[in-house]
């Protein structure tokens, strides 16, 4: 029975549709291996630049040098310790101006004259420095991971509110119209048509935020923090440990990189239910 039902199967699918399949697989395989390639041979490349004297490694480090601080701080905890305040505080940051930037942005859509006065302000606010609001920040909140968390928020919930308000701006009037002349009501029209026509913008700004918001928790941690990668970076700057500056960056990027792979796997499997 399971044999014939496989065989039931194969043949709803074309001999050519199976080769395309195939041939799919091979490209994102050659992909793949192409992308590890690149990063094996510039590694390479950047030891052997070190131990011919090419590069001075005092100054640019090496693969080699990044490995044994990289033990160095997973032995004695720090890496842990400075790791998990970092991500902690932009956990906090992407997901409080995530769902805060939602909200207001639903807000404006819902108020054509509300929208009208704060949209100039918005643009206006988010054209500035954010850094600049550093020292105001200091004073008003403190030293500490409140500041970090509220610089991250600020570096994101601008570019949320904006993108979403855009994104359910574009949506046909011809169909608000028609559920409109149907009875339907404004939550109607926002939860059946509006939010799910902007599915697609709402989980690339989930995505732009996952840099953004690890972008704020560093320029926080540059300015007053006592923990955390940034302050690794910048603790190595100045007493001129590089391999220290080196080892938390790439710890950075492994870590930001893990958390838009999982917004990424988040948003397929959010597909597949929608599907």
């Amino acid at each position: 029975m399971i044999d014939k039902t496989k065989k039931n199967k194969n043949l709803n699918v074309s001999t050519e549709h199976i080769l395309y399949l195939k041939a799919q697989k091979k490209e994102k395989n050659k992909v793949l291996i192409g992308r590890i390639g690149l990063l094996v041979g510039l590694l390479l490349i950047w030891e052997l630049s070190t131990l011919l004297n090419i590069a001075d490694p005092f100054l640019t480090s090496s693969p080699s040098r990044i490995a044994q601080q990289f033990w160095i701080l997973l032995t004695d905890g720090n890496l842990i310790k400075h790791s998990f305040i970092t991500l902690y505080e932009t956990i906090i940051a992407f997901t409080v101006s995530m769902l805060l930037g939602f909200v207001i942005a639903v807000l404006l859509f819902s108020s054509e004259r509300t929208r009208k006065i704060i949209e100039p302000y918005l643009i206006i606010f988010n054209s500035l420095p954010k850094i600049a609001l550093g020292p105001l920040l200091i004073v008003w909140v403190g030293a500490g991971t409140k500041v970090i968390i509220l610089m991250g928020f600020l570096i994101c919930i601008i570019i949320t509110i904006v993108s979403l308000l855009n994104s359910f701006m574009s949506v046909s009037e011809e169909k608000i119209k028609l559920l409109q002349t149907m009875g339907a009501t404004k939550y109607q029209i926002l939860t059946k048509l509006v939010i799910p026509q902007s599915f697609p913008d709402i989980v690339s700004v989930l995505k732009i935020n996952v840099g953004m918001s690890w972008v704020g928790t560093i320029m926080g941690e540059y300015l007053v923090s006592k923990a955390g990668l940034g302050y690794l970076i910048v603790y190595g700057g100045l007493i001129f440990k590089l391999d220290l500056v080196m080892t938390s960056i790439v710890v950075l990027c492994v870590l930001a990189s893990l958390m838009y792979f999982l917004v990424a796997w988040l948003e397929k499997r959010v597909v597949k239910k929608r599907t």
